[in-house]
């Protein structure tokens, strides 16, 4: 039990440690301008697209196989859309800047969909041997500080408390502790599981950052700036999952 604890603990310390750094560093801007949200939205982008087509879709592939992994990215996409076209635009929010805020729940509610999987990962990971879990603690932990950011940011410009929005942006990290607690119960979760909550959380991201992060990021400001962000994105999500 002690080490089931300690397991759980290091998830949700690791989710709130990135996304926590990542909704500071965002929020220490107090007047964030159309400049630094394009970069921003665009590095987070470009991220989240790497990772999720280099690590979470092959992974998917591995263990469930395509049709499996197909299934659940379809389901991710429809369902995150459906939400997307549900959830009003907050215009009474800060003189029409609800926009900004309906983005911010969007990926809250992808990142925290995302950070299940990665919990599971942490908690399997320990169970097989305390330095994968560590290395993937780690590296999880360090992609969640752009996510953080791009939670945090958008939130900022809508005149949402500052206060309010870190609170928001760390509880998304409440079910990489769950995930980790579940990984760290069942050991070896089946593949078919596995296969489905990762590609699920695929899906969800990638409508995100194709439907909503990379196009108001080449709105926000020259397209040449997003398209860096974008590209910096991608290569720090290369970097990212070649450590795993």
């Amino acid at each position: 039990m002690n080490s089931l604890l300690t397991i759980t603990m290091i998830g949700t310390l690791t989710g709130i440690a990135g996304t926590g750094m990542g909704g500071l560093m965002a929020l220490l801007w107090k007047n964030p301008g159309n400049k630094f949200m394009s970069i921003i939205l665009g590095a987070s982008g470009g991220l989240m697209l790497s990772v999720v087509t280099f690590d979470l879709l092959p992974e998917a592939f591995e263990l469930g196989g395509i049709p499996t992994s197909i299934l659940g990215m379809m389901i991710g996409i429809f369902m995150t859309a459906l939400i997307d076209e549900m959830l009003p635009d907050f215009n009474n929010i800060a003189k029409g800047r609800g926009k900004y805020f309906k983005m911010g729940l969007l990926l809250a509610f992808g990142l925290a969909l995302h950070n299940f999987p990665e919990g599971l990962a942490i908690g399997s990971g320990f169970t097989a041997g305390r330095n994968i879990g560590i290395s993937l603690a780690l590296v999880i932990g360090l992609h969640d500080i752009p996510e953080g950011m791009a939670v945090a940011a958008p939130m900022s410009m809508s005149g949402v408390n500052k206060i309010k929005i870190f609170i928001f942006t760390i509880a998304t990290a409440i079910p990489t502790g769950i995930g980790a607690f579940v990984g760290g119960i069942l050991g070896e979760i089946s593949p078919v599981f596995v296969t489905l909550c990762l590609s699920f959380a695929g899906g969800t991201m990638l409508y995100i950052v194709c439907g909503d992060l990379i196009p108001k990021s080449r709105n926000l400001y020259e397209e040449l700036l997003s398209t860096f962000g974008i590209l910096f994105g991608i290569i720090i999500g290369i970097i990212i999952t070649s450590m795993a």
